[in-house]
């Protein structure tokens, strides 16, 4: 029995609608057709050319990305970025692109915050910013979950740093208070730093923030920027599990490639 695109992407979409994605985002199919056969998938956080590599080598055709390999105008394809170098080899090899980025963020259940809270061991309290207009309460931007007992701030700091494989964690100025309600979002979150101190949130776990912004904490909330890629990384293992649990046609693999484009020299 084959399986097409489409009822990939269908049962993606029950999970992640495309009308959940924020304005600026380029979610959804990006290269290929839905009537293609899938001989199989790979999965991860950005499309890069060695992911696409990947995918040949091992014979998939299909490759399902956190991050939308498009997300600007391309006006050429001459591959003299990577951008337009992947769309030259994806065409090539009539590989399947398809990205599901901030409808998969803006949900809880099966979403991208949801595996964070799961990966910590928080019990799940509400969204931190519900989604405007929206009457179901599972959508919207971050959630707010607790620890069943309060940490102190430095067992709170390197147990984050442990489960969620940070090289480093930047944070605010600790202030001997304990840890135990906690706002989270995946990926650049610094938007939500209001509706985490509106929320009592102890600590806001996110990443990408600015020199500038760790002052807006003003010593009631902790930040702790644990980067983008390590914030968002076991959304390859969601969506990974979530295909595999429904498609028994072909193989969906996680990605071997490391594709987080920061370095740390330690």
């Amino acid at each position: 029995m084959k399986t097409r695109a489409g009822e990939v992407f269908d049962f993606l979409e029950s999970i992640a609608p495309l009308h959940l994605q924020e304005k600026y985002d380029n979610s959804g199919l990006l290269i290929g057709s839905a009537d293609q056969e899938v001989t199989g998938a790979i999965i991860c956080l950005d499309c890069t050319e060695e992911v696409l590599d990947e995918a040949i080598a091992k014979g998939c055709n299909l490759v399902i990305s956190h991050h939308p390999a498009i997300f600007y105008g391309v006006k050429r394809i001459t591959g003299a970025n990577a951008t337009e170098r992947i769309i030259r080899k994806a065409i090539q090899h009539d590989l399947i692109l398809y990205a599901a980025h901030t409808n998969l963020d803006n949900t809880l259940t099966h979403g991208v915050n949801g595996r964070i809270a799961a990966k910590l061991g928080l019990d799940i309290d509400s969204i931190l910013r519900p989604m405007p207009g929206s009457i179901d309460p599972m959508l919207g931007a971050g959630i707010v979950g607790y620890f069943s007992s309060p940490l102190t701030e430095s067992q709170f700091l390197h147990l984050l740093k442990d489960l969620m494989k940070a090289k480093v964690v930047r944070h605010t100025r600790l202030t001997n208070r304990l840890i135990q309600k906690i706002a989270v979002c995946g990926g650049s979150g610094s938007f939500l730093m209001e509706d985490a101190r509106k929320a009592g949130a102890h600590a806001l776990v996110t990443a990408d923030f600015k020199y500038h912004n760790f002052f807006d904490a003003e010593d009631n909330l902790l930040v702790c920027d644990i980067g983008h890629y390590e914030s968002e990384q076991y959304t390859i293992n969601l969506l990974q599990e979530l295909i595999s649990g429904n498609f028994s046609t072909f193989a969906a693999h996680c990605t071997g490639i490391n594709t987080n484009p920061v370095h740390y020299f330690t």
